[in-house]
């Protein structure tokens, strides 16, 4: 499976347009080994004051989010969980404000990183050539 993960806040400028296209993502290549993994952080201006409740409560209501929406943790800094310890020490780049992107193979290895800056619609190709591999070579070995 390939994976997008994002760090998520409710009160961003970035917000409408990044769950709008996050979902869009999900919705076209969900059903073909792929998911949006969304950790909400607050890290960054203080943009994800709600609790784990209110926060996927709006990502469902306001976006139709149906991608996996984790607990509220830490992506950057000495108190980052391991998984995004994991991200930054792979791609060195590490969050500086919401919505930083990962994209992750099937096998775990993560591909690239992209900051808040840049939009869904400009990685999609990105995430759309990792999920034609798996496609193909699950095609081959039928």
């Amino acid at each position: 499976q390939v994976s997008l993960v994002v760090n998520v806040a409710s009160e961003c400028g970035y917000t409408d347009s990044h769950y709008k296209a996050l979902q869009q993502l999900q919705r076209d290549l969900g059903p073909y080994h792929f998911n949006v993994l969304a950790f909400p952080c607050n890290q960054f201006g203080q943009q994800e004051p709600d609790t784990n409740k209110e926060i996927e409560s709006f990502a469902r209501k306001t976006y139709g989010a149906s991608f996996p929406m984790f607990s509220k943790i830490a992506v950057s800094g000495a108190g980052a969980i391991p998984a995004f310890k994991y991200l930054i020490a792979s791609t060195g780049e590490e969050p500086t404000w919401n919505f930083w992107k990962y994209l992750v193979d099937p096998n775990g290895k993560v591909v690239k990183a992209w900051d808040s800056t840049v939009s869904v619609e400009e990685i999609r190709p990105h995430v759309t050539e990792l999920v034609r591999k798996i496609i193909l070579k699950k095609k081959d070995e039928l």
